[in-house]
């Protein structure tokens, strides 16, 4: 199981103090911190708010490109559906060369749907814009020269895209979230999949991921070609209940805000306990805890290839977070390998 980290670059690390320039400093900090400790992959989101300094992630990552040396560096996720795939691609082709064959892309619809005004489109075309530019990315991705038309884009008439990224084929994973349809796609194309589970149990997923095994075998991929990731909230500490002291009243305070936005109910200790209990999303505890939780995951979802942690949605402090990932890195990661 590969493990990294996902971040949305937030601008309030534990301090309303900190401004945006030291904000991503710390961060870029981080991601070499995770190269340094052995983690497998780093991934930067998207987003269009005021709290989140990734509106331009390939950039993020070409930065963290030139600092690290083996970590893996990728989208977490790409709002493909608001941006042009030709440029995608050409990005991300390009860090591929900048980081010598470590980028990724996991491509998604966004959950957040500011980028949908800003950048021009009809919220009414949420999935059509997406499969669509699904689908040109993919023959960018394949063919130096491409032949295409659809509704959203001017079409190609045997165009050139360069540059080509140093991989034969630049890895292309589908976000999901927990909509059938996404789950069936990704499988009919084999794609690897990023499952996104933020709250309940992580458990309850396990019909949407047979789903796309089914989906990707009738297709005539093999089971190793149809890669399964899950990507949800967590944290170590050097014990369980350091871990809970530290990151609850950051997550309760952030998720009580997300509620009034959003019409969810405040965060109470009882819920948090739920999330935090065996079969809850929540991977927030000590090295052998933390370790425990992962592989009952993976044996409840039929096998995980990789678990990225979302860490920067509690109001941890940088050395918070810099001590979690060292963790990760000479403690969690040594436990998975143990249980192999």
């Amino acid at each position: 199981m590969e493990i990294g980290i996902d971040s949305f670059a937030s601008a309030m690390y534990g301090s309303s103090n900190l401004n945006g320039a030291d904000a991503m400093e710390q961060l870029l900090d981080r991601i070499v911190k995770a190269d340094e400790a052995g983690l497998d992959v780093f991934g930067i989101g998207e987003h269009h708010k005021k709290e989140f300094l990734d509106s331009a992630p390939e950039v993020i990552l070409a930065a963290a490109a030139a600092r690290t040396k083996r970590i893996i560096l990728g989208s977490a996720v790409k709002v493909l559906s608001t941006d042009d795939p030709v440029r995608v691609y050409q990005s991300f082709a390009t860090l591929d060369l900048i980081s010598r064959g470590r980028a990724e892309l996991v491509v998604g619809r966004g959950s957040a749907i500011e980028a949908y005004p800003l950048f021009g489109f009809n919220l009414k075309d949420y999935d059509a814009l997406f499969k669509e530019k699904l689908e040109l990315l993919l023959q960018v991705r394949d063919n130096e020269f491409t032949t295409w038309s659809g509704r959203f884009r001017p079409a190609m008439d045997n165009q050139p895209v360069y540059p080509r990224a140093l991989q034969e084929k630049l890895p292309v994973w589908l976000g999901v979230g927990g909509t059938p349809e996404s789950f069936v796609r990704a499988g009919s194309l084999g794609l690897p999949l990023m499952v996104a589970v933020i709250g309940g149990e992580t458990e309850r997923f396990r019909p949407l991921v047979d789903l796309y095994r089914e989906a990707g075998q009738k297709a005539g991929y093999s089971p190793n070609q149809l890669k399964v990731g899950l990507h949800s909230p967590g944290y170590v500490a050097e014990s369980t209940e350091q871990a809970i002291a530290d990151y609850y009243p950051g997550y309760a305070e952030l998720w009580t805000k997300l509620g009034r936005e959003r019409g969810w109910p405040p965060v109470t200790q009882s819920q948090f306990n739920t999330l935090i209990a065996p079969k809850g999303v929540l991977v927030v505890g000590g090295p052998e805890h933390v370790a425990e939780k992962l592989l009952r995951h993976s044996k409840a979802l039929g096998g995980i290839d990789r678990f990225t942690f979302q860490m920067d949605n509690a109001g941890l402090s940088h050395l918070q977070l810099l001590h979690s990932i060292e963790l990760i890195g000479k403690k969690v990661i040594p436990l998975l390998h143990q249980s192999v």
